[in-house]
């Protein structure tokens, strides 16, 4: 697989904004609903209600904020690499508004490399959203000398992985078909190829979905 030709690259980027603002309209938008019932409400027990939504919908809204900062933009801040704490701390807030995933956490290090990071928050934002009905998401890192080794699982009642987002991951998707959806899919698949690694994933059927990637260095 290439890079993007830079038109091509525009439209990357414009796809990944798309993806942001489509998890960030429920959260914002119950925000600018509570904050007109808050304008019209006199009954205090109401108000109480209503402040409580707007404070679950700010900490929603911040909490993808910072996955999302974390996954699609540059991290600054963090160097070279990224505390292992702050990518848990994303991914349990990225999920942790509908309570129907819950997170394994299997990484012993301290901090991760940043592309590796970047990574490993986007394979589990993929298997996160394939848990339509909820489930197991474990997520696990381990560095070695030569190789970063990153793998994600998620289980679940129901568990689907979209055709598109399949080939985006494997490289069989045409650069033309990317959407919103698989735009950050692709840039995994980029990300690893670009470091000379490789990326495994489960085959349609199974009944657990399963991400690998490794990264040499």
């Amino acid at each position: 697989m290439t890079d993007l030709p830079n038109d091509q690259s525009l439209e990357f980027a414009a796809l990944l904004c798309s993806r942001l603002c489509h998890d960030l309209l429920s959260p914002v938008g119950a925000l600018n609903n509570g904050l007109e019932l808050m304008a019209d409400e006199t009954d205090p027990e109401m108000r109480q209600r209503c402040l409580e939504l707007l404070a679950d919908s700010a900490r929603t809204s911040a909490n993808k904020l910072k996955f999302f900062r974390l996954a699609f933009g540059s991290a600054g801040g963090y160097g070279d690499s990224v505390p292992a704490s702050e990518t848990l701390t994303a991914i349990e807030g990225m999920f942790a508004a509908n309570g129907r995933v819950k997170i394994g956490w299997m990484v012993a290090d301290d901090s991760l490399p940043k592309p590796a990071a970047k990574i490993l928050l986007n394979l589990a934002l993929i298997a996160g959203d394939a848990l339509v009905r909820g489930g197991q998401l474990d997520i696990g890192a381990e560095r070695r000398a030569d190789v970063t080794e990153l793998v994600v699982r998620a289980e679940g009642p129901k568990v689907i992985l979209d055709p598109e987002l399949r080939g985006a991951l494997g490289g069989t998707l045409a650069a033309d078909a990317l959407s919103a959806r698989t735009a950050a899919a692709w840039m995994i698949r980029t990300l690893v190829v670009r470091a000379g690694g490789d990326i495994m994933l489960s085959q349609p059927g199974d009944p657990v979905l399963l991400f690998g990637a490794s990264l040499p260095g």
